[in-house]
């Protein structure tokens, strides 16, 4: 690309902001475009770096990180609310950690007593837990420091976007409709967020592919406690049922949480389809459309690597 060169993002979550962040500070002329600013699966988010889920390994496993490197530099400053913060992820079966957990820093196995009751095995590292309101808002702040515009508006299709030989779908859940793509599904995610009684560490548990998910995500005053993945549901309702398992489970865990008050519900619908898509798409009319979406529960996680990998997909059809 060259300097100044026009380019319409379409989506404000966290895929879109940061490839909008990367093509703006690269010299680009960027305008976002999305219904939901920032959007609200984003916002939704817990959230720990840590690829969940998702395809091809090959693929993740880079774009993971090199993210986690880019948040690893961004938790020096407290404005971006990215954390680098310590805890545990455990498993009531005797299992082998996932590959990227052993990267990280300060990795080694838990002792039984360190493991709540039912549990067989853990593992202990320092992460980044991102606190996506502020998180969003810090890149927001970066976009428009760099000269990048949003507008606020539903689009019936890509091409409702205006005029454009240079475009980056990252809509999200709504390339469904965009693209189309049918092979694009929602799974449905739900966070409790509650005063903080105190806590300063996370804890996790491998779930594996169960709806039921447990999380509990310190961010300062207050802590995310998870969640579910309601496979193939999309409405973004608060489920009350959901919210008191939720709350259930957690406090099993931290018994202190079963006293803090419950601030907010916060519900997204991951974008999933069986691999993420990340690649040039050359139109009739000369125009080239980068799609980037399908990231389901990982995409703070692979945020940073897949923007920067678009920007090189954007740069090289447009040369």
């Amino acid at each position: 690309m060259t300097t100044g060169e026009s380019v319409v993002v379409v989506g404000a979550g966290a895929a879109g902001l940061t490839t909008a962040v990367v093509l703006a500070e690269a010299g680009a002329s960027v305008q976002v475009i999305a219904e939901q600013v920032p959007g609200v699966t984003s916002l939704a988010a817990g959230a720990m770096w840590g690829p969940y889920l998702v395809e091809p390994k090959d693929k993740v496993d880079r774009w993971g990180q090199r993210s986690l490197e880019i948040f690893q530099e961004l938790a020096n400053d407290p404005t971006t609310g990215v954390r680098l913060t310590s805890g545990i992820e455990a498993s009531r079966t005797a299992e082998a950690p996932p590959d990227w957990a052993t990267t990280l820093p300060g990795f080694r196995p838990c002792e039984p007593v360190e493991l709540p009751t039912g549990f067989t095995a853990g593992y202990r590292f320092t992460v980044p837990l991102i606190d996506m309101p502020v998180y969003l808002d810090y890149l927001l702040r970066r976009l428009r420091g760099a000269g990048g515009t949003v507008e606020q508006r539903r689009l019936a299709s890509l091409s409702d976007a205006g005029p454009a030989s240079l475009m980056v779908n990252c809509s999200g859940l709504g390339s469904r409709g965009l693209v189309p793509d049918p092979g694009l599904r929602p799974i449905r995610g739900q966070h409790v967020v509650v005063t903080n009684p105190g806590l300063t560490e996370f804890f996790s548990e491998d779930t594996g592919s169960s709806p039921d998910l447990l999380c509990i995500y310190p961010h300062g005053d207050t802590v995310v406690l998870g969640g579910t993945a309601i496979d193939g549901e999309g409405s973004l309702g608060p489920d009350d049922k959901a919210a008191t398992e939720i709350l259930a489970r957690c406090a099993a865990i931290e018994p202190s949480l079963a006293r803090a008050r419950v601030l907010e519900h916060r519900i997204g619908a991951r974008p999933t389809r069986s691999v993420i898509r990340v690649e040039a798409e050359q139109r009739g009319d000369d125009s080239v459309i980068v799609h980037n979406y399908g990231h389901g529960g990982a995409g703070v996680t692979l945020s940073w690597g897949c923007a920067e990998e678009t920007r090189t997909l954007l740069s090289s059809q447009a040369a």
